[in-house]
């Protein structure tokens, strides 16, 4: 192995600014992760999964079909298919009907 190796790079630690549920969307600079581990005070470190496929609160107007770019509304916390002003989040898992709260999606790692 490579004597500069890190890691795998699907997983990054943070230190968070405020208390950060398990399985809370988080947004890293860009990209978009999933809290892994539960931080219950700004200052605790926490895991953040940037690889994965999760099932994430979505827009319930919104029809998706399984490879469409997905973004994440941080102001309606939910993933949307609306790119201005959002950060990507990654692709459509599945399709989702309009009326539907949720959706399972790549992140885009």
């Amino acid at each position: 192995m490579a004597t500069n190796y890190v890691q795998p790079g699907e997983k990054i630690e943070l230190t968070a600014t405020a208390a950060v549920a398990s399985g809370a969307v988080v947004v890293v600079s860009q990209r978009v992760g999933v809290a892994e581990t539960a931080a219950a005070a700004s200052g605790d470190k926490y895991t953040v999964s940037l690889e994965g496929v999760y099932n994430l609160p979505a827009l319930g107007t919104d029809t998706l079909s399984p490879g469409d770019l997905v973004y994440w509304d941080a102001g309606a916390g939910n993933i949307t298919a609306t790119p201005t002003g959002n950060t990507l989040a990654g692709i459509a898992f599945e399709s989702k009907g309009s009326g539907v709260t949720t959706v399972a999606v790549k992140l885009n790692g």
